[in-house]
């Protein structure tokens, strides 16, 4: 399932450093969870295998059924965690999307006012990722509560160190990728290998069409990512053409 990272310097530091930030949650999760989140760490360094019995610990993933989202829910199913995958229902969001989230078991929440607060981004000519991310955070946060999930997951790839898992209120956030230092290409490969490289969602389009400066925002996302070296720099240059010609 996961590869081991060898002799990377970067991802080897990157997962000591997440082992501290682990261990700052930890009198916030049930032990339970700690001990597994803590062996899939060191799978990752060192290839020492573990039981991957359930866990008994529920976590709440922001499933937007995308291939770091997808990943994450393969990962944690793999490793023994009840992930209730939370899709949340977004105007910009296809047929296909909707029936491979259901395929994975998703629940889907609404957002109140998410459109009119996606509107009032692309009116001003400003980013909506950020919002948007935001908006569904917190959605995703709300079910979590209602069905007693202490720790929410993300794909976020980019969150290292104290910020891959971090208390947040009477949650913990796990940003699983970052956490155990994944790259894209694991994450492709993890997914089966065939993914349709592009940037942002229909939504993003239609922003990037009303105010191109927009774009530079996306660019530098990926730049971003390159220099974490979550992205090669073939992944990169295909993100940012797509980008540009939008």
């Amino acid at each position: 399932m996961l590869r081991i990272v060898e002799d990377d310097f970067v991802k080897r530091y990157r997962l000591e450093y997440n082992r501290e930030a682990l261990e700052q949650v930890r009198p916030y999760i049930s032990e339970r969870a700690y001990s597994r989140l803590r062996a899939l760490l060191e799978y990752r360094l060192t290839g020492k295998d573990f039981d991957r019995s359930p866990v008994g610990e529920k976590i709440a993933l922001a499933f937007s059924a995308g291939s770091d989202s997808t990943s994450t829910l393969k990962i944690l199913r793999w490793a023994g965690f009840e992930v209730v995958p939370v899709t949340a229902k977004l105007p910009q969001m296809n047929e296909k999307v909707v029936d491979k989230a259901k395929s994975y078991g998703a629940v889907f929440v609404e957002i109140p006012g998410y459109l009119e607060a996606m509107t009032e981004q692309m009116n001003k000519g400003a980013p909506i990722c950020g919002r948007c991310h935001s908006m569904v955070i917190k959605a995703v946060e709300d079910y979590a509560r209602e069905i007693g999930a202490k720790i929410v997951a993300s794909g976020d790839l980019l969150s290292s160190g104290l910020i891959s898992i971090y208390k947040n209120g009477d949650m913990v956030t796990l940003n699983l990728p970052a956490f155990l230092a994944l790259d894209k290409a694991e994450i492709i490969e993890l997914i089966g290998g065939k993914y349709d490289l592009k940037f942002g969602c229909p939504l993003l389009w239609e922003t990037f069409r009303k105010a191109p400066s927009v774009k530079r925002f996306s660019i530098q996302r990926v730049l971003r990512e390159l220099r974490a070296r979550a992205i090669t720099p073939e992944i990169a240059e295909t993100l940012i053409f797509d980008i540009l010609s939008r």
